[in-house]
């Protein structure tokens, strides 16, 4: 098994001759979701053998943002990466590491591209952030951009309400008497939020189930939509999909125990209703949906203390 000493970061980037903006591409923020490391490999070898031109602005890939979780075959090295991603001067965790190598190289560019997969079945699905606020929790002044490139991508559904929704969840930890992490809304921060919160755009582009053949190839097809769309290729514009559907997060259910089990089985955008039940505690209480809505990011392996699922509804972006 790969110790931290023995591993590397690694960055590749390419610059056209005009000026134009700066995206960078993530795969493996999470080490099993490895639909964006294939898919970025594939483009970086069509730039270099000349297939693919990058005529204007710069782009970064970064094949595997979290060396140590894609070396171990699973989601986290020490602890999640796309949590509390901020520098720091005391590095403990690898993560820790990667977030001093990953934000001042995340803040030298204009927009994002985080390419995941997700753990049960379902269609592929793009992460919005906030609409244009001025508000404390995620300000925001660029909403119509980043709405513009996730529509380019080739997918159907959106989802926003991340953030909010983590507080919301952060609020009942903290009643709860959660440890100062989990109850830390700064801990809701990932590579969008750190990104936004520096000026850019960002999206997460949830390609598929972590083994879904199709995947790769939604992750590739963003990548060169999104190199379109900000002009830094000369292939055309990408239109923006038709029959869009817009959700939107409002509930976190963390699992509390390791007994905790779901009524069935469980895919991203299941439909629920009023009074379903969606799973039972380790003490049978049952867990049941508050409203007609939709059941997002099922996660049958998550720890004790961490997100069971979330509940989200019709939203009105897109």
């Amino acid at each position: 098994m790969s110790t931290p000493e023995s591993l590397h970061f690694q960055s590749i980037s390419f610059t056209g001759l005009a000026p134009g903006a700066r995206l960078i591409v993530l795969g493996a923020v999470h080490g099993n979701e490895t639909c964006g490391t294939q898919a970025i490999r594939r483009v970086i070898g069509e730039i270099e053998s000349a297939q693919l031109d990058i005529v204007a602005g710069h782009v970064t890939f970064v094949p595997v943002a979290n060396p140590l979780a894609y070396a171990r075959h699973q989601r986290m090295g020490d602890r999640n990466l796309n949590r509390n991603l901020v520098p720091t001067d005391t590095p403990v965790e690898f993560e820790d590491r990667i977030a001093n190598w990953l934000c001042p190289l995340l803040a030298q560019h204009d927009a994002l591209l985080d390419l995941h997969s997700f753990h049960t079945a379902g269609e592929p699905f793009v992460m919005l952030g906030p609409e244009d606020n001025c508000g404390t929790l995620e300000p925001f002044a660029r909403a119509v951009e980043e709405t513009a490139l996730a529509l380019s991508l080739g997918v159907h559904r959106f989802v926003d309400g991340w953030l909010d929704t983590y507080a919301a969840g952060v609020a009942r930890r903290l009643a709860a008497g959660a440890s100062s992490r989990e109850a830390d809304v700064n801990y809701g921060v990932g590579t969008t939020e750190f990104m936004r919160a520096q000026g850019g755009i960002a999206l997460t582009l949830e390609c598929g189930q972590h083994a879904d053949p199709a995947a790769p190839d939604v992750a590739w097809r963003a990548i060169h939509n999104a190199l379109a769309h900000l002009r830094l290729t000369t292939a055309p514009e990408p239109g923006a999909v038709s029959g869009t559907e817009a959700l939107r997060l409002y509930q976190v259910i963390d699992r509390v125990h390791a007994d905790d089990r779901f009524a069935r089985h469980w895919s991203s955008f299941d439909r629920i209703g009023t009074g379903e039940c969606i799973g039972t505690r380790h003490d049978d209480t049952p867990v049941v949906a508050d409203q007609d809505g939709y059941i997002v990011f099922p996660n049958p392996a998550a720890l004790p203390g961490q997100e069971w699922f979330y509940l989200a509804k019709p939203g009105t972006r897109v």
